[in-house]
Parts: C-alpha cells; sequence; structure tokens
C-alpha cells in the first residue's frame, strides 16, 4: 500500500478495525484531498480513508490539467491500481465533478477485479444519460464565473474575492467544470455488477432528485437514491448525516 505522501492518492486515515473496507474518494470541481481530513474520525474504524489528488492541486499545482475524460480516467485508474488500492475490498464516493470521475474510474476496476469494489456513492450529480440542463458555466467570462461560483456555494468568500488566491484555483476549478458539463453517456456501456447509492440534496439547484433519479439504471446490483435535506454543497454542510449513511452501507459491504 502506497505511502500518506503519495502524490495520486494521499492516504488520510488508515483502518484499525478488524473487519477492513477502503473508500476512495474523488472531490468536486478545484477540490482536492483536504475536503476529506474532516471524515476521519467520523468514519467507522475498518474504513481506510483515502481521496485523489489531481494536477492543479497542492503538490500538483503545475502539473498540466487534463482536457479530455479518456486520459484522466486512465491515468486516474492506472495511479490507484499501481498504488495497490484496488486490490483489496474498497468503495468510491465522488462529489459532483468527482462522482463523475469515480463512475468512470469504478467501470474499469469492476473490470478488471470482479467483486472487490463493493460500491459506488454518487453525489450531487446527475448520471450519465442526463443532459447538461443549464448554460455552460465554464464559458462565461471571469466576473460573472466568479459570481456563478459565489451562488452556487462551497467556495468560501475569502478564496473568491481574493485575487492572487483566484489566479492559482480559478484555472483547475473551471477545467474541473468543462468536463463535468461536458460529461455524458458512452453507447454501450453495460450497468456495472456493483451496487450504487446515489445522494442528493433536497434543494440542490445544481443536480437535484430529476437529474440523479436515473443512476438505479447504470447497476445490475441493488441501487437507491437517498434525499438529503441540503443544497449542492451537502458534502462540507451535513458532514454527520452522510459518514452515518456511508459507514451503514460500507460496514455491511465487507
Amino acid at each position: 500500500m502506497q505511502s500518506a505522501g503519495d502524490t495520486w492518492v494521499p492516504l488520510i486515515r488508515p483502518a484499525s478495525g478488524t473487519r477492513r473496507i477502503r473508500l476512495i474518494c474523488f472531490p468536486y470541481a478545484g477540490g482536492g484531498p483536504d475536503l476529506f481530513r474532516t471524515w476521519a474520525d467520523g468514519l467507522d474504524d475498518g474504513v481506510e480513508l483515502l481521496a485523489v489528488r489531481l494536477p492543479g492541486r497542492g503538490p500538483r499545482l503545475r502539473e498540466p490539467l487534463y482536457e479530455s475524460w479518456e486520459p484522466l480516467v486512465r491515468d486516474t485508474y492506472r495511479a490507484l491500481s499501481e498504488a495497490g488500492c484496488l486490490t483489496d475490498p474498497h468503495a468510491f464516493f465522488g462529489h459532483s465533478f468527482g462522482a463523475r470521475l469515480a463512475y468512470e474510474t469504478a467501470r474499469l476496476a469492476a473490470d478488471a477485479r470482479p467483486g472487490a469494489t463493493r460500491r459506488l456513492f454518487v453525489a450531487g450529480s446527475r448520471s450519465p444519460n442526463r443532459p447538461q440542463h443549464r448554460p455552460y458555466l465554464h464559458r462565461l467570462p471571469h466576473e460573472r464565473y466568479v459570481e456563478a461560483v459565489r451562488a452556487m456555494g462551497g467556495t468560501p468568500a475569502e478564496v473568491l474575492d481574493n485575487r492572487a488566491m483566484m489566479r492559482l484555483f480559478l484555472p483547475t476549478m473551471r477545467s474541473d467544470m468543462r468536463l463535468a458539463e461536458l460529461w455524458g453517456d458512452r453507447p454501450g456501456n453495460s450497468p456495472l455488477d456493483v451496487p450504487i447509492t446515489a445522494l442528493y440534496g433536497r434543494d440542490d439547484p445544481v443536480d437535484g432528485r430529476t437529474a440523479m433519479r436515473d443512476w438505479t439504471l447504470y447497476t445490475r446490483r441493488e441501487a437507491e437514491l437517498l434525499e438529503l435535506p441540503a443544497g449542492h454543497f451537502f458534502l462540507d454542510t451535513h458532514r454527520e448525516l452522510l459518514l452515518e449513511t456511508i459507514n451503514a452501507r460500507l460496514v455491511s459491504s465487507v
């Protein structure tokens, strides 16, 4: 297993219980592993917690950003595989842009190692067959884009109002959002042989129930669509409730 300092998939918390499963997390647009550090104390003892770090974050700040899905998915899967993350029982969690990447990665992992992926959690993300329902935000000029991001929530005002910080973070955020907005279904993809838990916020203006209800079509196993009393960024605002849901499913998956 890789060390905590691994470039792609830093280890946030090792498992300490006897029944162990690995949870691999994928952040929303512009986010990194730090989004999940507060989860360490809320997960069951048997859950090992890792998070994917894509280019444009932390020590990878100067690396080129991905412009299309195919190389992003290929390289993400390769990094997880080479780091030994996919050999033992594991689950994927992704939010928004990260949910799309988690799904695409789960497809490759389930084909290569049948049975090792025990569950896919997709949060705040339309299903692959649902088209983008609003204008493309990634195409907006700078000031309008910043205001659109502010309206969505999730990004602290001190970051949005700091021009120096925005010069650092905005290209990564806009790049991720571009991929998220252009993402769509691949004809001929067969349903996963992996259970899916799809979570949406009741007051989510981005991807709510209508956008997410078809996730149940993307698995041959059990699927559920769960509502949280929140907006789009319930990963941040309703962490305790979210972790209760994740724990209950992971414990039964080992």
